[in-house]
């Protein structure tokens, strides 16, 4: 008898295939102590593991691309964090722990003050205790954490997966993922969609799923089916997503115009979305230039970080965010490393009340890099809460020539205050992760938490309709950037309520345009009212689901 189990839909697509779990956890290492004499010895040893393993992700880094590659240069940076170093040779030398045993516990001590902090700083918990098994298995000499590889695609079953596991994944091996934990916005989730690979997050009866037996999931639609018939079985398999193409014209039936943008952190990522015809840029991701440094990179350095994003989309829209340092990316030249809650503290446009310079700097390096392309450049700013925070950017912005400065609505305030907000902003671009998270005060990486963590919510669609009438009042656009624009189900309500452009991965451009292709304007917004009527998140995508039902079994999503 087959058993559907229910989670969070978090990567569309159909997929059938034998379990795999993943393997179990570096085991803890025994309570031992060293010989006074050898403890420099040990001292060394932690050294040359957390340098052996930090090595060993940037040389991932270096093959990876995108999210991923950006993922991977974090948890690097982790491996080389002073601070679990530092506190693991301390135990060594004060009391005489073996290397192993001294990483352990330093590692464990950084996850447990990370998690009392709450999102996003607590999902760095997760990448913590990944660096600290990757140390552990150097020194010990047993197999590393990482995902199997049995010969034959399989469906990847965990209770999570670590980011630096996730990044690496092969979509024609790994044809499907599901996970007792992580939420909507998780790291598996975006990198997930990043590749293509369907995935349901935050599945109740997941750790009852065995090795070996085989399921079909659903990650549209948030099932797992155990025990499936032969004809289950054969239907999942020949549901082979369809290879659509964007034709690069984002538009309803009737004609109504929306962007399809995608987002980008480097060059080659900016090639990837050239090659899926994206419209142009909707998110810029300026960090890869900035981290894993102790300095901040000099203005020429940035120029030619960005000239290799710009030239890929010459004469379209590019949207360059400004340095997002802060909570779970800290960069020792602008943010504190003793803030008591980092999530609810100095981070994106926030850091330039004390470092004005850096943004400065960074503002003129995108100027420069502007007038030397012929992409059409516009910049906004992170974390913006208030009238005077905005008015302060767009006045930095336009003392450099940067005419079309606009700001993220990531915090509530600012899509309260959106009229007034837009009064100076030229345009908006909604971050839908972090708004969700802030207006919903749930962690993004619990399993317990993820009917809390979608987009879907109808409070956050609230406040994109109350963002979107704020900017309609001064005839401000405004987008989406976050991870609910490339949910192509969501795609037409978030039209409906107001919204102009969406910017993704760009695997997911032809679903989303496909969509949006087959629904009129007016029936975008009967969506996003019936979405907005549903007393939950669950109904809400139940109910539009259900409304775009004939639309979804064609394009097989």
């Amino acid at each position: 008898m087959s058993t559907t189990l229910t989670g969070a839909p978090v990567s569309p697509g159909r997929a059938a295939g034998v379990v795999v779990t993943m393997p179990a956890p570096v085991p803890e290492p025994p309570l031992a102590t060293v010989a006074e004499t050898d403890v420099d010895a040990a001292v060394e040893r932690v050294r040359a593991a957390t340098a052996a393993v930090q090595e060993s992700l940037l040389a991932l880094a270096a093959g990876a691309t995108g999210t991923a590659a950006d993922v991977l240069s974090v948890t690097a940076a982790m491996a080389a964090d002073p601070t679990l170093a530092s506190d693991a040779e301390r135990r060594v030398r004060a009391g005489s722990r073996t290397a192993e045993r001294a990483v352990w516990e330093a590692a464990d001590a950084l996850a447990a003050q990370l998690e009392t902090l709450g999102p996003p700083l607590s999902e760095r918990a997760r990448d913590v205790r990944d660096v600290r098994d990757r140390v552990v298995a150097e020194l010990t000499g047993v197999r590393p954490p990482g995902v199997p590889a049995p010969g034959h695609p399989f469906v990847l079953v965990a209770d999570d997966l670590a980011p630096a596991d996730t990044a690496t994944l092969d979509p024609a091996v790994v044809v499907g993922i599901v996970t007792s934990g992580g939420g909507p916005t998780s790291h598996t989730a975006i990198l997930a969609r990043t590749l293509g690979i369907p995935a349901v997050v935050a599945v109740q009866g997941a750790a009852d799923i065995v090795e070996g037996e085989t399921v079909v999931l659903d990650g549209g639609a948030g099932t797992v089916l155990r025990d499936p018939s032969d004809d289950e079985v054969r239907a999942a398999r020949d549901a082979v997503r369809v290879e659509r193409v964007f034709d690069g014209h984002g538009r309803t039936s009737d004609g109504h115009r929306v962007e399809l943008l995608a987002n980008v952190a480097d060059p080659e990522a900016a090639q990837a979305a050239v090659a899926a015809n994206a419209e142009g840029v909707g998110l810029f991701r300026t960090e890869f230039c900035f981290l894993g440094r102790d300095t901040e990179p000099s203005v020429a350095e940035q120029v030619a970080a960005y000239r290799g994003v710009l030239a890929a989309f010459g004469g379209k829209k590019v949207v360059v965010r400004t340095l997002d340092a802060g909570a779970d990316k800290p960069l020792p030249f602008v943010t504190a490393d003793d803030e008591p809650n980092p999530a609810l503290g100095v981070r994106g446009l926030r850091t330039a009340v004390r470092h004005p310079e850096v943004l400065d700097r960074q503002l003129q390096a995108i100027a420069e890099a502007a007038a030397a392309e012929s992409a059409d450049v516009s910049v906004m700013a992170p974390m913006v809460a208030t009238v005077p925070e905005t008015v302060a950017f767009v006045d930095a912005c336009e003392r450099l020539g940067l005419s079309r400065a606009g700001v993220m609505v990531e915090v509530p305030a600012a899509a309260l205050r959106s009229r007034s907000i837009f009064a100076r902003a030229t345009f908006g671009s909604i971050g839908t992760n972090d708004l969700t998270q802030y207006a919903m005060a749930a962690d993004r990486m619990l399993g317990d938490l993820a009917p809390l963590s979608t987009s879907w919510q109808p409070a956050v669609l609230e406040l994109v309709r109350a963002t979107c009438d704020g900017a309609a009042a001064h005839g401000r656009p405004v987008g989406v950037c976050g991870e609910a624009a490339a949910d192509a189900v969501l795609a037409p309500v978030l039209v409906g309520l107001g919204v102009r452009s969406l910017s993704m991965t760009p695997r997911a451009l032809a679903d989303v345009a496909a969509v949006l292709a087959r629904v009129s304007f007016v029936r975008c917004r009967e969506l996003a009212h019936l979405a907005l009527e549903q007393p939950t998140a669950d109904a809400a995508r139940t109910a539009v689901r259900g409304a775009l039902a004939e639309v979804l079994e064609e394009l097989s999503l």
